[in-house]
């Protein structure tokens, strides 16, 4: 009896072992169903947050569009007000005729009229002034993120775009050295070279952007000499930036950037 009792002991336990078994099977592949969704959950956790530039220019196309509605709802009220004064002024036209009006009646009705016409086509400036304003920011944030994009990949190489050209160069390249280049340019061309801004300037602080140990060119890339310029860059490694075009918040127009990127403080 002894020896049954332990015969069905024994069985229960490898029973038990067995189903232990298939349960830690069991949780081990939950375990592994379930990493990678977490590793997604955790991915979309840690992105990378707006920049506070991001920040600023969204709050500032917000309160743009907010003026020009505004604007909008004003406008037409002085065009109501502007149809208006022409009413009256037809009318004291008439009653002058009549002799029943007084000249500097209809002259007050005249520059009451002007007054409106004048609120309105300036309102209108307003309008517009506030889409140019949306589309610079704009403008300027699709140019900041190709120019992040493509430095990235770039790694200490040459790229073009539409509307710059950009060379990273060597490392050690410093503001002291531009007597080089100078050098260069005078020996090639038989004059100075055309510099626009040596270091920091008015617009770069406006702007704030760091552009001390940089130089800007008054040359258009595409042109003989901005090309014979971009040429004796790239060989020596002298990091440039060549704008084709105004890029608002970034370039005032076509030249040559000579140094490092100037970043944002």
């Amino acid at each position: 009896m002894v020896n049954l009792i332990r015969s069905a002991i024994e069985v229960r336990r490898k029973r038990n072992d067995r189903l232990l078994c298939l349960i830690g099977l069991a949780l081990i592949v939950c375990w592994v169903a379930e990493a990678p969704a977490q590793r997604k959950t955790k991915k979309k956790e840690t992105a990378p947050a707006q920049t506070e530039l991001d920040k600023l220019r969204a709050e500032f196309v917000s309160a743009t569009k907010e003026y020009k509605s505004s604007l909008e709802k004003l406008v037409v009220i002085y065009e109501r007000n502007a149809v208006d004064a022409e009413e009256k002024l037809s009318s004291a036209k008439k009653l002058f005729a009549e002799g029943l009006v007084s000249r500097s009646e209809v002259d007050e009705n005249e520059r009451n009229l002007q007054a409106q016409k004048a609120k309105v086509s300036e309102t209108r400036k307003q309008m517009e002034t506030a889409d140019t304003q949306i589309a610079d920011v704009l403008v300027e944030a699709n140019a900041d993120a190709e120019l992040a994009r493509n430095l990235k990949a770039a790694k200490n190489g040459l790229l073009r775009s539409g509307s710059y050209i950009r060379f990273t160069g060597s490392a050690g390249w410093g503001l002291s050295e531009a007597w080089k280049i100078q050098r260069y340019f005078s020996d090639t061309f038989h004059k100075q070279l055309p510099i626009a801004i040596f270091g920091q300037g008015a617009i770069h602080e406006k702007w704030r952007l760091d552009h001390r140990n940089s130089m800007d060119i008054s040359l258009h890339p595409d042109s003989s000499e901005g090309q014979a310029l971009l040429s004796f860059l790239q060989r020596n490694g002298v990091p440039f930036l060549a704008f084709r075009a105004a890029i608002p918040g970034t370039a005032t127009g076509p030249h040559i950037h000579i140094g490092r990127p100037s970043h944002r403080y």
